[in-house]
C-alpha cells in the first residue's frame, strides 16, 4: 500500500445495480467494514470504487483525485474477490506478481515486491507451489498478497472469507487485522457476517437496499443503533422489538403507541416481578440458552445461562431500552 494510505470519499454515489445515494469517507489508515444482507448493494459499492461499475450520479475521490470516470487501471485500487481467481498454470510467486509483470515493472522490483507481499501475508514458503497444491486458506493468502503487491491507495475486500470454514475464517480474520495494523492504508471490507464486521472494522457502515443506514464505531453500532434494521441485524439473537404501549413496557416509560421498544436478549431477565409468559422454546448454545417466551401476542427472546430451568416470568429494565419511532423505524 502507498505509505500512510490516501483515504476514500464517496459523495451521493448512485449506480444502476443497487446503490442509491451513498455518501461516506474512509480515513487514510482506516479499515471500514461494510455490513449488510445479500442484495444490500455492498459489492456494487466496491465495484464503483474499483471502476468496475459505472457511477450514474455522484463523485468518488481517492485522496485528492476525482476518479469517478477513470478506468480501473488508473485508480491504483486492489480488490480481493469472493473467489480466489488464481491462475492454475502459474506458481504462487507468478500469481502474486502477475499485475506487476503485465505492467512491465522491472524484474528486480517485481521480485522485491513479491517477496515483501508474501512475507507480509505469511505465504513466502508457498512461492514455488501451484494453486492446486494449496488449501483454501492458503489460496486466500495468495489472493491477499497479489492485491497487496500493487501497493494500492485503496484495498477492497469483497467477502474474502465466505468460502472458508469457521476455523479458517477466524484465522484469516486475525491475519487481515494484523496485516492492516502492520501496513496501514485505506481498506474497505465487505461482509454479511456481523462478527467479522465488529471484530475487523475501525468503523462499520451498515447497508440496506442500496443505502447506508448507519456509520459508526463497532461500539456505536451495538450500543446506539439508529434504526430498527440496524438494531435487529447486529446482534445474535436479534433485538426484541416490542410495542410502546404493550405489557412489557419497562417501568419509567410512559405508554406511547407510536414507539417501539428495543431490548437485547441479554438484557431480558427471567423471573423477578415481571410479566407472566409461556416458555415456547429453549435453544441451548454452549454456555448460553436462548429462551423464547410468549407474552400475549409477542414472542420475547432472552439470552441466559444454559444451566437450570428457565422461568416464564419476563422483566425488562428502562436502562436497557432502545426507543424507535414505529412509523419510520428511526431512533427517538
Amino acid at each position: 500500500m502507498t505509505e500512510g494510505g490516501s483515504g476514500l470519499r464517496l459523495e451521493d454515489v448512485h449506480a444502476r445495480h443497487g446503490v442509491h445515494g451513498v455518501g461516506l469517507q474512509v480515513g487514510s489508515d482506516e479499515l471500514l467494514a461494510v455490513l449488510g444482507p445479500s442484495g444490500a448493494g455492498k459489492t456494487t459499492l466496491l465495484r464503483t470504487v474499483a471502476g468496475l461499475e459505472r457511477v450514474t450520479r455522484g463523485r468518488i475521490y481517492i485522496g485528492d483525485r476525482d476518479v469517478t470516470n477513470l478506468r480501473p487501471g488508473l485508480r491504483n485500487v486492489s480488490m480481493v474477490f469472493q473467489s480466489y481467481a488464481l491462475f492454475a498454470h502459474l506458481s504462487v510467486a507468478e500469481n502474486i506478481a502477475f499485475g506487476l509483470i503485465v505492467k512491465d515493472v522491472a524484474k528486480a522490483e517485481v521480485k522485491r515486491r513479491t517477496l515483501r507481499a508474501a512475507d507480509a501475508i505469511g505465504c513466502a514458503h508457498l512461492l514455488d507451489r501451484r494453486p492446486a497444491q494449496l488449501s483454501g486458506g492458503e489460496r486466500q493468502r495468495v489472493a491477499l498478497a497479489r492485491a497487496l503487491v500493487r501497493e494500492p491507495d485503496v484495498f477492497l475486500l469483497d467477502e474474502p472469507m465466505s468460502n472458508l470454514d469457521l476455523e479458517l475464517r477466524v484465522e484469516t480474520r486475525a491475519e487481515i487485522k494484523a496485516l492492516h495494523a502492520r501496513v496501514g492504508g485505506t481498506m474497505v471490507h465487505v461482509t454479511h457476517d456481523q462478527t467479522e464486521a465488529l471484530v475487523l472494522g475501525d468503523r462499520i457502515a451498515v447497508m440496506r437496499d442500496g443505502l447506508v443506514e448507519q456509520i459508526g464505531t463497532p461500539e456505536d453500532i451495538w450500543r446506539t443503533p439508529q434504526t430498527t434494521f440496524v438494531a435487529r441485524f447486529v446482534g445474535s439473537p436479534a433485538m426484541n422489538l416490542l410495542p410502546g404501549d404493550g405489557p412489557l413496557r419497562p417501568a419509567g416509560i410512559y405508554p406511547e403507541p407510536a414507539w417501539l421498544i428495543g431490548i437485547r436478549p441479554e438484557a431480558v431477565v427471567l423471573g423477578g416481578e415481571g410479566v407472566d409468559g409461556l416458555v415456547e422454546r429453549v435453544d441451548v448454545v454452549g454456555e448460553d440458552a436462548y429462551v423464547y417466551v410468549r407474552v400475549g401476542e409477542h414472542l420475547v427472546c432472552a439470552r441466559v445461562p444454559s444451566r437450570g430451568k428457565p422461568s416464564g416470568r419476563v422483566t425488562v429494565s428502562v436502562a436497557d431500552a432502545h426507543l424507535f419511532d414505529a412509523a419510520t423505524g428511526r431512533r427517538v
